[in-house]
């Protein structure tokens, strides 16, 4: 092997995300061994952080009418029909580690967090999708619905460096799109506004901010980097970089940062201009 196929190889093989995570396994196994059975088949077992991530998930949605060897092997078969899923995968970890104050270490998303494992779930499903392996693919957004509380549909495309904090009751509709660099809380819906076939949901932008029990209904546009206050239900188009908030949903003020959904600053205020 020549000096730069040489040089090469050791390039592709620099994967620091996968590293932070073996050494945090580690530090469990050392400091707390009732868990090394599940660090190991989980984690240390694994060459690449793409198995371990498919070991993972095909574990939490075994079931007996489909167990989680039928799983992975669908995943197998996902990532070759799709290997940019461990990128996107990484991108969603850091920016879990990056965004949650309560994200301590790299492994923490792999290993406890349901909503990083949902959107990990809908990747592979919506790969599967994609390969016309619809019903597998159903199968897998029904399963998270039941194990995580986060039901998207496989046809929804997903940005990278997607953050669902906590993810119980997400909701996302068939026609949905969702940009790069979101966050999302608990509650979150991108539903539609009856029961028509065509184009129906929303479509988010990069850098947004979407806050917790936010509802956003029917075929429009949330402008990137915009911020959605908690509890909203938002039925008009959103321009970029502004905050919306309200029943129904107004424009309040700007965004107040340039990356919402990086900051996750979700404090708005009102202030009543008769006093």
């Amino acid at each position: 092997m020549s000096g730069n196929a040489k040089l090469a190889s050791q390039v592709t093989a620099v994967d620091p995300v996968w590293d932070a995570i073996v050494a945090g396994a580690r530090e469990i196994v050392a400091k707390e061994p009732s868990l090394a059975t599940l660090v190991l088949a989980s984690i240390l077992n694994h060459d690449t952080f793409e198995t371990a991530l498919a070991h993972r998930l095909a574990e939490k949605l075994h079931h007996d009418e489909v167990p989680a060897d039928l799983i992975r092997h669908a995943f197998d078969d996902a990532l070759k029909e799709a290997p940019h899923i461990g990128a996107e995968a990484r991108a969603d970890l850091a920016a879990t580690y990056e965004r949650d104050p309560a994200c301590h270490r790299a492994l923490e998303p792999l290993l406890y967090f349901k909503g990083y494992q949902a959107i990990q779930t809908h990747r592979f499903a919506h790969a599967l999708y994609k390969a016309g392996r619809r019903d597998f693919a159903l199968y897998l957004q029904s399963r998270s619905s039941q194990v995580f509380q986060v039901d998207i549909n496989p046809a929804v495309p997903m940005g990278k460096g997607i953050m669902l904090d906590h993810g119980t009751g997400l909701v996302i509709g068939e026609t949905a799109v969702v940009g790069d660099n979101v966050s999302m809380l608990q509650g979150v819906t991108l539903g539609g506004t009856g029961k028509a076939e065509q184009d129906r949901h929303p479509k988010i932008g990069n850098g947004v901010l979407i806050g917790a029990g936010a509802k956003i209904l029917g075929n429009i546009k949330i402008g990137d980097c915009s911020r959605i206050g908690a509890g909203s239900v938002v039925l008009k188009e959103v321009p970029p970089r502004v905050t919306v908030a309200g029943v129904p949903a107004k424009i309040i003020g700007e965004a107040g940062c340039a990356q919402p959904a990086s900051v996750m600053d979700q404090m708005v205020l009102v202030y009543d201009q008769n006093v």
